[in-house]
């Protein structure tokens, strides 16, 4: 029988984050596809074999929850570097976009031919069981699509074979989910901010409190109130806008401007968030800044995220501190504390660490899906030591 391993996996709009089994490996891809032939062209088989899987991903997709069945595409860093790569639309649902599922599945297989019981494939198949954590944007959970996506992914094999692939050719995987949990995201962001890995709480000044959580990401944005220990599905809000058409636009200027044409948002991200050189590219080898492109545009954006948490403040007025979390909220730090500085004053806090902001929604699903296990493993305990006692009569 085929073990069941635990995969908290957050389909981000720049990129996958993904914890696997008991935090033994994590994963993070960026969210960029591209469809491709089966036969790609690579300049010398040994030198596919020294290459980094994760660099090189190539696949074949089946599943039934797929739009567009049986296709064939580049993943992640591979795909950036082609003519007819696709990110996420801005306006368009997680759930719905067959391009979240082929991350999803991707990250998953990628997980199944490195874990070390692959090496019992047969025939190059993996038959691979998970208990999955995830999640969807608040604004999609309340429409409920979070029961159609779950339903689509429990129930049928999803299949993954990887084509042009270093190490990995030729092998495939068929993923099983025996159990798939979908978490408002708004929410997950508050299990990781109060309880650890394992479930301990750890911030016991914000239990009691009313707070509230605003999630930036690419595509939308969610502001989570919560109040006993609860989202209030009432007063929680969703927002057709994230940072994904600001980065598009940045990167667009810049080739405008500058002739520099950058692989995708992710590029885009890096510029905006490294430690050294912000703000600056590399044109005809001199190092250039956009600050001008980058200011204009951000700050825009971030005068819109401010008066969403300005709205949400005044219907919850008794609200204590607003967090600001996800990817976005790493790009528009700067811009939305200035803002708070000059105009109310709001208490709001971020992350320092961008690493754990942008970490935070694939950790708090691997809190919960592994909560959700032990508590299904203790249930199950005293049935198994009925079995057991009559076994011995």
């Amino acid at each position: 029988m085929t073990k069941t391993r635990i995969a908290a996996v957050d389909v981000g709009n720049d990129a996958v984050k993904a914890n696997f089994g008991k935090l033994e490996s994590e994963l993070y891809i960026p969210n960029v596809i591209a469809r491709d032939l089966e036969d790609r062209p690579v300049i010398g088989i040994e030198e596919l074999d020294e290459k980094e899987p994760i660099d090189n991903l190539h696949i074949r997709v089946h599943s039934p929850a797929l739009k567009e069945n049986n296709a064939i595409y580049r993943v992640g860093n591979l795909a950036a570097k082609s003519d007819n790569s696709t990110e996420l639309d801005p306006g368009s649902s997680k759930s719905e976009e067959d391009q979240t599922l082929i991350m999803l599945f991707a990250s998953i297989a990628l997980d199944a031919v490195s874990d070390k019981d692959a090496k019992s494939a047969q025939n190059n198949v993996i038959e691979a069981n998970y208990t999955l954590g995830t999640g969807l944007p608040l604004r999609e959970v309340k429409e409920g699509k979070d029961v159609g996506y779950r339903s689509q992914l429990l129930g049928s094999v999803h299949q993954v074979e990887f084509l042009v692939t270093p190490r990995y050719q030729g092998m495939k995987v068929n993923i099983k989910f025996d159990e798939v949990k979908v978490y408002p995201e708004g929410f997950a962001a508050y299990v990781n901010l109060v309880m650890d890995n394992d479930l301990n709480i750890i911030n016991k000044e914000l239990i009691d409190k009313q707070i509230l959580i605003q999630d930036i990401g690419g595509l939308s944005t969610d502001i989570a109130v919560i109040r006993n220990r609860n989202v209030d599905d009432d007063k929680a809000q969703g927002f057709n806008l994230g940072v994904a058409e600001s980065l598009e636009q940045i990167r667009d200027e810049i080739l405008t401007k500058h002739g520099v044409e950058l692989d995708s948002r992710r590029d885009v991200v890096d510029i905006i968030t490294r430690k050294n050189d912000r703000h600056h590219i590399m044109v005809r080898g001199s190092r250039t800044s956009v600050h001008d492109i980058t200011d204009r545009i951000l700050l825009e954006l971030a005068k819109k995220q401010y008066r969403f948490l300005r709205n949400v403040w005044q219907k919850n007025s008794q609200s204590e501190i607003c967090y600001f979390v996800g990817g976005g909220s790493a790009v528009l730090k700067d811009y939305i504390k200035s803002l708070n500085n000059k105009l109310d004053g709001f208490n709001i806090d971020f992350f320092e660490d961008e690493n754990e902001s942008i970490w935070m929604m694939a950790n708090a699903y691997y809190k919960l899906i592994s909560d959700f296990m032990r508590k299904s493993e203790r249930a199950k305990q005293p049935m198994k030591d009925k079995k057991e006692k009559a076994a011995s009569k």
